[in-house]
């Protein structure tokens, strides 16, 4: 029978908890303990021992709940607000100068421009969300658009906030997405190292692998025993909040109870970036943890909107890689590889050679001109380095090393598949298999159209697919839906329920929105960011397939090229037929919500201040649906300014300029609510 409660143990656990979350604050975001380890231990003993006695005490915001969770059956995903974009690399002094010249040419200034640098820490990034100030999602980068849902794992980790406290009078956020790396500091790698090795379990490679292993695991009980840690770099979607820089970003989120790197050089010009680079280049090897660059970022917000991004990386941000780790080794033979576009790619065959952690036995050669501009030749001795930490590459030949039985090769005159001829056209380096039946090609459309961001076909993964293509059971993307379970049945390593499995998830397959369907057909030039722009300015399939290329050069983000791409790819009979053959099939392509033209239609919001009846996310949806826009800062294309209560510098702004300005009553007036 539960014991009663009564409002002195309530206060005394209310009040254990807050004390555990101060202390939790001191040691690692200000790296500044209060008590004693024995001291904060004891306490986290009391309140474990009294929310084991009491259940009904038990809550997810406390200490406690970092012990770790019951465990998943399988990750969740969910959809970033913000995608989480990568950055483009630089790799010398000069490629960070040119970065600064495009950032004033874009701007159209000749003014310095000032950023914010940051280490880059070889980790993971996340994205966790609070709401009210309580931690409600965690998830993983993913693939910059959707990541895994790792909520019970993130609040192990003892770095990360459970609870925002009101410091220094900084509002908490009704809505905060805030971002990280995740990642495993060298000390700590050592340990769990040796504790596997004294459980005969294979130890991990490097720090960067034990971070990302840990935090995907099923079990938080699991990820609870590792020694993972967080620095948090910038935000998503925040509301309540006038932000102006990055830097004042990371200042008011460190007093919120986010851990920064103390090593984040504020406010600096051109040559300080530079200077912060050698210092960093200098010190790496002493840091407690690994990094791998530095992160440069334009820090004004303003600047940042104005510059915008690409479907890839930010404009306003780039990563000045460390050098890349580089060993010698020999090539024992080149292969040429034919991808989905038909593309032929020679790739290096190596001795096994560990850079960085990482064993690498093949390492690309790019093409052609590449092999013949660095003189590669089989039988060579080559410098090879992971290309930003992660693609290996032959960097040069060592011709010391050459003993006069070095082979010269040479690209075949033919498909190495198919033996169909091949083709470079004047845009590009590489030669390209001019037969769109060619195996390889088949293959890798398949793997492409079945993976995960397209058609997402659990259990059809590449080793399967190469099967069924070369048995003959696949020659098109199409085929995929002709498949059944006694075909399936009959192959190597296919029991009856694996083939019940694939079968089950084909099915399941077959309702799927216009982006992903257009990004799984593989058109050449078109990823996910152009798919989802085609989708939305379309919203049916059937427009998108009316299209001329004149309304897809129309399109802002797609450009030429890519509307010639899309035009040829429906200009081939092949490609037609394999769409009617899927549609035939029973698939539905769902389409894109479209926005409804109102009061609002062409109209640049901008928000200030707290709303009374809407969050601002919400504000922005409804805007956005009446068919107007949000935008981050005053300016004079600014139609409205919309101010709640404690309104921040852009309602002085729109003073200034003339911008009329609304209250929230206003807005549901022109919302039409």
């Amino acid at each position: 029978m539960q014991k009663s409660l009564d409002s002195a143990l309530i206060k005394i656990v209310e009040d254990l908890r807050r004390t555990l979350h101060k202390h939790n604050y001191r040691y690692y975001v200000l790296d500044d303990p209060e008590v004693s380890d024995a001291e904060y231990d004891r306490m986290m003993q009391e309140l474990i021992a009294l929310e084991n006695e009491f259940p009904d005490l038990s809550h997810p915001d406390s200490p406690t709940s970092r012990v770790g969770a019951p465990p998943l059956d399988r990750f969740e995903t969910v959809a970033h607000t913000l995608p989480m974009l990568s950055l483009d690399n630089g790799f010398n002094d000069e490629d960070i100068i040119e970065f600064d010249r495009r950032i004033k040419k874009n701007l159209g200034t000749d003014d310095e421009i000032i950023y914010t640098a940051e280490p880059k820490l070889d980790g993971v990034a996340v994205e966790f969300v609070y709401e009210n100030g309580r931690l409600t999602t965690a998830s993983t980068r993913g693939d910059g658009i959707n990541g895994e849902v790792i909520t019970s794992n993130a609040r192990t980790i003892r770095s990360v906030p459970l609870l925002l406290e009101n410091r220094k009078n900084i509002p908490i956020p009704s809505r905060l997405e805030v971002r990280g790396e995740v990642f495993m500091g060298r000390e700590g790698f050592k340990r769990l190292n040796n504790e596997r090795l004294n459980h005969n379990l294979p130890p991990f490679a490097n720090p960067r692998n034990a971070a990302a292993g840990s935090l995907r695991q099923l079990d938080s009980k699991i990820t609870a025993s590792r020694p993972l840690e967080i620095f948090f770099y910038g935000i998503g979607v925040v509301t309540d909040l006038d932000l102006e820089s990055h830097w004042d970003t990371l200042v008011i989120l460190k007093n919120l109870g986010f851990r920064m790197n103390p090593l984040i050089r504020a406010k600096i010009a051109l040559k300080g970036v530079l200077d912060y680079y050698r210092e960093l280049v200098e010190m790496r090897f002493q840091l407690p943890y690994d990094i791998d660059g530095v992160v440069i970022k334009v820090d004004s917000f303003s600047m940042q909107r104005f510059l915008g991004s690409t479907s890839r990386s930010p404009r306003w941000a780039m990563a000045y890689k460390f050098k890349a780790h580089q060993e010698t080794t020999r090539v024992t033979n080149i292969e040429v590889q034919v991808g989905r576009t038909g593309v032929l790619t020679p790739v290096a065959h190596l001795e096994t050679i560990n850079i960085g952690g990482a064993l690498v036995s093949r390492a690309t050669l790019h093409n052609e001109q590449e092999i013949k501009r660095k003189d590669i030749k089989i039988g060579d001795t080559v410098l090879v380095q992971r290309a930003g930490d992660v693609i290996p590459e032959v960097v040069k030949v060592i011709e010391s090393k050459r003993t006069g039985k070095e082979e010269i090769f040479k690209m075949p005159l033919g498909c190495p598949v198919c033996h169909s001829s091949v083709v470079r056209t004047e845009s590009e380096a590489a030669l390209r298999c001019v037969n769109s039946a060619c195996p390889a090609q088949v293959k890798e459309r398949i793997k492409h159209f079945a993976s995960k961001r397209a058609f997402n076909i659990d259990g059809l993964g590449d080793k399967l697919v190469e099967q069924l293509v070369d048995k003959g059971l696949l020659h098109s993307y199409a085929d995929i839906f002709h498949l059944n379970e006694k075909t399936l049945a009959c192959l190597e390593r296919m029991g009856p329920k694996s083939a019940e499995n694939i079968v089950n998830a084909i099915e399941e397959s077959k309702q799927i929105t216009l982006a992903r369907f257009v990004f799984a057909l593989g058109i050449h030039h078109v990823g996910e960011h152009v798919a989802g722009t085609l989708a939305s300015t379309f919203e049916s399939f059937e427009n998108f397939l009316a299209a001329t290329t004149d309304d897809l050069k129309a399109i802002d983000g797609v450009g030429p090229v890519v509307a010639k791409s899309v035009a040829d790819f429906f200009q081939q009979d092949e490609n037609r037929k394999a769409i009617e053959a899927i549609i035939a099939h029973g698939i539905t392509v769902l389409r894109e919500d479209k926005k409804i033209g109102g009061a609002l239609k062409n109209k640049v919001l901008v928000l200030t201040g707290t709303l009374g009846n809407m969050t601002r996310a919400e504000a922005k949806k409804n805007i956005e649906t009446a068919g107007g826009r949000v935008a981050g800062s005053v300016s004079r294309n600014t139609d409205y300014l919309v101010a709640g209560t404690s309104p921040g510098s852009k309602l002085k702004r729109a003073h200034d300029i003339g911008v009329q300005i609304i209250d929230e009553k206003t807005l549901l007036e022109l919302l039409g609510d």
